[in-house]
């Protein structure tokens, strides 16, 4: 029997080096699936999700923690839209993936057919690249050219595949006119700016005094350069929420991330510097960036799109992270006055003290910054952790003590809810030997991380480390938006938005055979993270977190302080226990 079009796809997705496909099944994709049953002995892995949008975050996680292709798969109609999230999820952070959707028949394209839409138009926002695969010998060059741009360009790609194509016999393109005949294969240029612009930015650097570092996701691979240049210039290094893992907070002049969720020590840092030095990083936020004119600027990073688009910089550096820093380096001299970069240190040292106090503040009935508190110092070296979005992310991102040889991620630019649990569950197939912990809020958690512990239970008995934990901040609050209606909008919190059920998560998990427990006093969460991490399968660890604790920026401005009161002024009926822990730990950072 001739092979199928669609035994051609997966073979051709297989000499690419996939190596697994993150999905749903669906009629319209009926035959790619035949296939990949068909070549199952031959290395490409398919795991079932619940929902597909789960399945492009699965496939955005596998690309982050792998730097390889993530790739997802659903039918036609519905099954390609729930992909959308996560497709925009990997745009917005750049990182590598496919998405495979399948299509109506061609003969009835155009028809008003079931569960036929233009998903060709549907993609073309979040795509690079995208094509709906109309005839066998079109399906080679498409396959071909959507994953050399994904990989090459980071970025999301789809290939569009109608039901019968997928059956039909295949035929290779023959050599004549019309046709066109294409090959795999692709591998990164190592791109080092010109010597004049090098030059150029190390004598901005050479003439600063108070020396800025800000890295991002981008600065991967770089971490012993990075090190070495924030050394030579005495400068600390602030990290945006992407690129948290990429150096360790137990190194002195780290000074954490940086930002609404960031840390006082970046925050005074980017107030006081005369030079800053951006790499790898989109960082959204400018206004936590120097005022204009206040630093001179250099930025180095491998998408020229994105240079210069936060601030004002003087020298654009299209380049490679670790190759630039490696062909600068030779051309900074070491700075001998070390009073700034001590002064960062000083602060630094401080900061975690505060953080700690602030952790360890009284509260009802659980602290959540104590939570990952709890966690930081428990974690083994080789341990991966995800956040969701919400308020979980603000004690990821000041509570949680990175070390050197951990990963860590979250949904970057997008910051959508419901990654958290996908995230890890992609990071855990990339790493079946590694421990993984999710930080979830409850109403992520509702959303749809639930039925994603559902997948955890189907698979977890292949990974080698069972080790997987699901913490979740159960405050019974849609919390991260309760504090913007407050302190952004002066409003009350507005109950009949924020509300959200109590769910017993810890005992759900255990209904499917996972194990789970619950803490609802500060005193057993030490024991509950020890009792996690020694677990012979998965766990949810369910706290019941206080909902008045405030996720507070590094330094509140006036109108935020003006909105804060506002919205106690006009009746907020949490108002007693907000202002009661309000002032606790604006106390705890005046003592610490």
């Amino acid at each position: 029997m001739a092979k199928q079009t669609s035994d051609f796809f997966v073979a051709r997705l297989k000499a690419w080096g996939v190596t697994r496909i993150y999905g749903y099944s669906g009629d319209g994709i009926n035959g790619v699936l035949g296939a990949l049953q068909r070549a199952e002995a031959e290395g490409i892995e398919f795991i079932q999700v619940r929902h597909e949008e789960m399945a492009a975050f699965m496939a955005a996680a596998h690309a982050k923690f792998t730097g390889e292709l993530g790739v997802c798969l659903s039918t036609g109609g519905p099954g390609a839209t729930h992909l959308i999230t996560g497709m925009y999820d990997a745009k917005l952070d750049h990182v590598p993936l496919l998405a495979i959707a399948g299509q109506a028949e061609t003969t009835i394209r155009g028809a008003n057919y079931q569960q036929e839409l233009n998903l060709d138009r549907l993609f073309a926002d979040v795509c690079g690249y995208v094509q709906e695969v109309s005839a066998p010998a079109q399906l080679r060059h498409v396959t071909d050219r959507a994953i050399r741009i994904a990989i090459a360009n980071r970025d999301v790609t789809a290939i569009i595949l109608p039901k019968d194509v997928q059956d039909e016999p295949y035929q290779d393109p023959p050599l004549q006119h019309g046709f066109t005949r294409s090959g795999p294969g692709y591998v990164h240029p190592q791109v080092v700016p010109p010597a004049s612009a090098l030059a150029q930015a190390a004598e901005i650097l050479d003439s600063g005094q108070r020396v800025a570092i800000l890295i991002g996701a981008g600065a991967r691979g770089a971490e012993v350069q990075v090190i070495e240049i924030a050394e030579r210039l005495g400068a600390g290094v602030a990290k945006a929420l992407l690129g948290k893992d990429v150096l360790a907070d137990d190194l002195p002049f780290v000074t954490g991330a940086i930002g609404l969720l960031g840390t006082k020590p970046s925050s005074d840092m980017m107030a006081g510097c005369d030079t800053l030095l951006m790499i790898g990083t989109g960082f959204p936020w400018a206004e936590f960036l120097p005022k204009e004119g206040q630093a001179r600027a250099v930025q180095i990073d491998i998408d020229p799109a994105m240079l210069g688009l936060r601030y004002p910089v003087e020298c654009n550096l299209h380049g490679g992270a670790a190759e630039t820093l490696n062909a600068l380096l030779p051309l900074l001299k070491r700075k001998e006055d070390r009073s700034w970069q001590e002064g960062i240190v000083h602060e630094v040292t401080k900061w975690w003290k505060t953080i700690e106090a602030r952790a360890m503040a009284e509260a009802n009935p659980v602290n959540p910054q104590r939570v990952v508190w709890e966690m930081s110092p428990r974690l083994p070296a080789n341990a991966i952790v995800t956040s969701d979005s919400g308020s979980c992310a603000n004690w990821y991102a000041r509570d949680y003590r990175v070390k050197a040889g951990q990963r860590a991620s979250l949904s970057g630019g997008l910051a959508s809810m419901g990654a958290a649990v996908p995230y890890a569950i992609g990071a855990k197939f990339a790493h079946p030997d590694r421990p993984v912990v999710a930080l979830v809020g409850d109403g992520a958690m509702q959303m749809n991380n639930m039925a994603e512990l559902i997948t955890v239970a189907k698979y977890w008995q292949r990974w080698a480390d069972p080790r997987f934990i699901v913490c979740v901040f159960n405050n019974q609050d849609l919390n991260e938006v309760t504090w913007e209606q407050r302190v952004m909008e002066g409003n009350p919190r507005f109950p009949t938005t924020q509300d959200i059920p109590d769910v017993p998560y810890a005992r759900f998990a255990e209904l499917i055979g996972l194990h789970g427990i619950h803490v609802d006093t500060p005193e057993a969460l030490g024991d509950a993270w020890d009792a996690a991490l020694r677990a012979d399968r998965p766990m949810v660890l369910e706290v019941k977190t206080d909902p008045d604790i405030a996720p507070f920026p590094p330094h509140l401005t006036l109108a935020q302080a003006k909105g804060f009161l506002s919205s106690m002024l006009k009746g907020d009926a949490g108002r007693g226990g907000v202002i009661k822990e309000t002032v606790r730990q604006i106390a705890k950072e005046i003592t610490g």
